[in-house]
């Protein structure tokens, strides 16, 4: 593309990302549905403004990578634990629920291949952690009890998404599932977790003697956006996805950080506070990208909206869809309203639905009109499941027992 181009598309999404973002709370909606909407007002959809391009998706990434990180630096890492169990029962019942039923479904009701339904069955396990995250984050409950439950299990998933990725990108390559390679793939992100947050925290020490010495109101935001895309590049390395490197990083400088086995290494509180303050407005910049990308991502005219094999197959993968993402979080010996929110926020597909679909189209696996249906349904999961959430907790979030 014509770098004044680039330019141009920018100034859109940002301005677009802002302007719809403001309507949206104004209509008493999260912000992030306004920039999704942004992008599909701008994007293919309807103006034909904007294209997803890959300069406007790696953008996108940084911002998603950054909120991540701003995520996990205020992530009360004694509670994250505390909720773990809770947090595997919610992330394996919401990632084989949908993996069994969406497949059973393409199968036995639509008639399609073992492989077009395996790989339907892992795009629905998705969960879009970063949109996830925003919702609650908007509504000021992503510090809360199911918060951190949600928080804890929508990592999860990713996780689990990955290594299904890849066995099912093998199935596809070579016709038969490799073990060692999805075996290889748990040890190192296994391996990854283990040593990324000490390796930030090594690098933050560094960051604060520089911080002492060196007179540079710049030091500590360019620092440390350099140290939160090394973990994620780290993540990438190891075969995680490069945002939970951005998490991780975010772990290791919040305020109550520990290595395993009960070493402690205690954070600065003023030094977490300066980190806060300095990167504050980088994610306020880049984050809102992330989510008009994936409006852009949407071509809403490419839809034959006279198929009824469109209508049916959409219809029923979207109730799939919502539906087994409850399954962990009923399980929970929680209050029954608590473990509703909780399942209503593991509902948007997002940008890891649209990974898998993606792969799915490229590697021929799904015709267009499959194709069409998935990416209608990451729609319905995405656009709709902010609404449900910020509505559930204005009718009943003051009968939750924090």
């Amino acid at each position: 593309m014509v770098f004044a181009d680039v330019l141009l598309e920018l100034l859109l999404i940002l301005v677009g990302a802002r302007v719809m973002g403001h309507i949206a709370r104004f209509l008493g909606a999260p912000a992030v549905i306004g920039e999704l909407c942004a992008g599909i007002l701008i994007g293919p959809s309807i103006l034909g403004w904007v294209e997803a391009s890959d300069n406007i998706y790696l953008l996108g990434e940084i911002g998603v990578i950054l909120l991540l990180f701003s995520v996990g630096l205020e992530t009360d890492i004694g509670r994250l634990v505390s909720s773990g169990s809770k947090s595997l029962i919610v992330a394996f019942g919401g990632f084989f629920a949908p993996l069994v039923v969406g497949f059973s479904a393409s199968y036995w009701l639509f008639d399609l291949s073992v492989l077009t339904s395996l790989f339907i069955g892992g795009t629905l396990t998705a969960t879009s952690i970063g949109i996830t995250i925003r919702t609650l984050s908007d509504i000021n409950q992503h510090l809360s009890k199911e918060g951190q439950i949600t928080l804890g299990a929508a990592v999860l998933d990713d996780v689990l998404g990955v290594i299904l990725l890849a066995v099912l990108y093998d199935f596809s390559v070579k016709g038969k599932f490799d073990w060692l390679s999805t075996m290889k793939v748990f040890m190192f992100v296994g391996l990854f977790f283990l040593l990324a947050p000490i390796l930030a925290k090594l690098f933050s020490r560094m960051i604060q003697f520089l911080d002492r010495v060196i007179d540079d109101p710049g030091l500590i935001p360019s620092t440390i956006v350099a140290l939160v895309l090394f973990v994620a590049w780290l993540a990438h390395l190891f075969g995680a996805p490069e945002l939970l490197g951005g998490f991780a990083a975010g772990l290791a400088l919040s305020r109550r950080f520990f290595l395993p086995f009960g070493v402690a290494m205690r954070a600065d509180p003023q030094f977490s506070e300066k980190v806060e303050t300095g990167i504050r407005p980088i994610v306020h910049l880049f984050a809102p990208i992330f989510f008009v990308s994936v409006g852009l991502s949407l071509d809403l005219r490419a839809v034959d909206w006279n198929s009824w094999f469109f209508w049916s197959f959409s219809v029923v993968l979207a109730v799939i869809a919502i539906a087994t993402k409850f399954a962990g979080a009923l399980m929970l010996s929680e209050p029954l309203l608590r473990r509703v929110v909780i399942g209503m926020s593991m509902v948007p597909r997002g940008e890891v639905g649209l990974i898998f679909a993606g792969l799915g189209a490229s590697a021929s696996i799904f015709s267009d009109e499959v194709y069409t249906g998935l990416i209608m349904v990451i729609t319905y999961t995405t656009l709709l499941s902010p609404f449900w959430i910020k509505h559930y907790y204005k009718k009943f979030g003051h009968r939750l027992d924090y």
